[in-house]
């Protein structure tokens, strides 16, 4: 009998928070699904894990026997993941570095170079991911290191460093009211209909709606988009408005939208990321330094 390893991540995570909302919210996934999920884990251990009621989700006894071994399953399983793929990696001589929206902005090109003259022979194979993969793929170790937007769900089990911060612009339909403007207050766009990440990016979707910073007003979701392209459409077409790095006037000016300041909002990171696991990989290594050779310096002298 074969079970997804999915599956087993599920039934930890309902069993450390006891309660299938707070699991479902921890995981990105609704609770309808999550109970599916647990239902058919049980189906095919023809086991009950779980004694369900209005106080919660407790463990029966086979469960907590599971719930004992399962976290060492699981961590062995994703270093003999992470071992395996960075194998194939040093076979084929390919990096492979997942990016969200613009990457590094224009200093991506000088980092893939400053690689290359470290590891010559060696491939760069750059991999865009969706908005609902805010980790790029290394959460769930697709690939070897990752240039995110911090913060992300997941940064706390991976190493992280930042490269440089930038501020958060809003995008707005080129018709909207506040289009010519010099700059906007963050207050004007409380009450505006926004276009959003979808659930499964978590509170990095939070994050990119300002949803701390509103006061406690609500965010009105006019449009649900996981691509720069639908996400520009939305834009476009009236759907809602959006922050976004101050870069994208740059790297996603299109008809149809325009980019403004926004004051009072807390800036955007840029950081490149990769797992523990790496720490012993030197050409993981050697691409970090690039990264952090790329970072800008002040004038003092220090980077930042």
């Amino acid at each position: 009998m074969d079970v997804d390893t999915r599956l087993l991540r599920y039934f930890i995570a309902v069993a450390e928070e006891g309660n299938l909302t707070r699991a479902a919210a921890r995981l990105f996934v609704s609770q309808p699904a999550l109970t599916k999920q647990i239902k058919q884990l049980e189906a095919r251990l023809e086991i009950q894990l779980f004694v369900r009621s209005r106080a919660g989700m407790a463990l029966t006894a086979p469960g907590r026997v599971l719930a004992e071994r399962v976290p060492s399953l699981l961590a062995g399983w994703d270093q003999l993941l992470v071992e395996s793929r960075g194998t194939a990696s040093q076979v084929a001589r390919v990096l492979r570095v997942g990016f969200v929206a613009s990457a590094a902005n224009e200093a991506t090109t000088q980092i893939i170079a400053a690689f290359n003259r470290r590891r010559p022979g060696w491939r760069v194979d750059m991999r865009q991911a969706a908005w609902s993969n805010p980790s790029a793929g290394l959460v769930d170790g697709k690939v070897d290191a990752a240039l995110v937007r911090l913060p992300f769900p997941g940064q706390d089990t991976l190493r992280v460093e930042v490269l440089f911060t930038e501020p958060r612009w809003v995008a707005l339909p080129t018709t909207h009211r506040l289009a010519t403007r010099d700059e906007i207050s963050v207050r004007e766009l409380w009450d505006e209909p926004f276009v959003a990440a979808p659930p499964e990016a978590g509170w990095s979707r939070d994050y990119w709606l300002a949803s701390d910073e509103r006061d406690g007003r609500p965010v009105r979701i006019g449009a649900v988009t996981d691509q720069p392209d639908d996400w520009l459409s939305a834009i476009a077409n009236g759907y809602g408005i959006a922050f976004a790095p101050e870069s994208s006037a740059r790297f996603y000016a299109r008809p149809g939208v325009t980019y403004r300041p926004v004051t009072d909002i807390s800036p955007s990171q840029v950081g490149v990321a990769w797992p523990p696991a790496a720490d012993s990989n030197p050409v993981v290594q050697d691409f970090v330094r690039c990264c952090l050779d790329s970072r800008p310096r002040r004038q003092d002298g220090a980077t930042g």
